[in-house]
């Protein structure tokens, strides 16, 4: 991959955020300040317009010249999931529709390769009967998805997971991904968003439509991780399932945590609060910032401890 590509999609990138976010200020479309929210400032949902919008962008160019950067054929679900994340930004779609549109989403990875068949050895068991197979990926898919999209509650949360699962990924496989270009020019799509989440006016959020599509695109690596062309480097010895439940285990820990609490309180637990755990975290530290590097060094001391441990 050209070294100058990933600077491409940043700045192209910023220019997204910016020119979109002032078309929709024009527009009036900014986002609702209520009970939920953790600002209290004019902010727009359009981040994840402009990620998708420079990955798509820079694609293509490139397909267009007959490049195959990495397989095109993943704008199908992600499109699909962006699309609707847009849609429930603006529209507040039904949380049942959105998981209809996610099991066909999770099926058509299913039939592009991408399938959980083979539990490499956890719990004793390694390849599964394909129906089993197709319903625990679809089990995942919206197990994943739906964490991402709810830790998306403060400044730089979700792009930081985002980020750091790509990243590593890739720094504990053996060889460099074929997934690796189009995990460097989301990263780099992604960067410009701290500024633009951080900024203390005219904020740009990552939205529903970034969520899901970063949701998505995860899950695409962590089922990548699980399949037969990705090895984990032979300095670490680890399961291949507990090593992508690792990556992520903040966002499943949260998501299992919120169920049980709205569950338990009578509540759907799909109805939006503050009870999350960086929502506590940050009516300690009172900042964003703060909050997500305290997440994120919590993740990363996880991770490093439990490879640690099993060397």
């Amino acid at each position: 991959m050209n070294i100058y590509l990933p600077i491409v999609a940043l700045v192209l990138s910023t220019l997204l955020h910016y020119s979109i976010q002032k078309i929709f200020i024009y527009y009036k479309r900014f986002d609702d300040f209520n009970h939920r929210s953790s600002h209290k400032t004019l902010a727009t949902r359009t981040g994840g317009i402009g990620v998708f919008l420079s990955l798509l962008f820079v694609s293509l160019f490139y397909y267009f010249k007959k490049v195959d950067l990495f397989d095109y054929s993943f704008f199908i679900p992600l499109g699909i999931m962006f699309i609707v994340g847009v849609y429930d930004d603006f529209y507040r779609a039904d949380f049942k529709l959105k998981f209809l549109l996610q099991i066909i989403v999770a099926k058509i990875l299913i039939d592009q390769g991408y399938v959980i068949s083979n539990y490499h050895g956890l719990f004793g068991l390694f390849e599964v009967p394909w129906l089993l197979a197709q319903l625990s990926t679809i089990f995942v898919f919206l197990v994943v998805v739906n964490a991402i999209n709810f830790i998306d509650g403060i400044d730089g949360l979700a792009i930081t997971e985002a980020i750091k699962t790509i990243l590593l990924m890739e720094f504990f496989s053996s060889t460099t991904t074929s997934l690796f270009p189009m995990g460097a020019l989301v990263i780099a799509s992604l960067l410009p968003l701290y500024y633009f989440n951080f900024k203390k006016k005219r904020k740009v959020f990552l939205g529903d439509g970034g969520s899901m599509f970063l949701g998505t695109f995860i899950m695409i690596y962590l089922l990548h991780v699980l399949g037969p062309d990705y090895s984990i480097s032979s300095n670490f010895r680890i399961n291949k399932v507990l090593f992508t439940v690792l990556i992520i285990s903040y966002p499943l820990i949260d998501l299992l945590r919120v169920f049980i609490l709205r569950l338990k309180d009578g509540n759907s637990p799909f109805v939006a609060d503050q009870r999350h755990i960086h929502h506590i975290i940050l009516r300690k530290t009172n900042s964003h910032f703060k909050t997500v590097l305290l997440v994120l060094t919590v993740s990363l001391f996880l991770i490093l401890s439990v490879l640690s441990y099993l060397q």
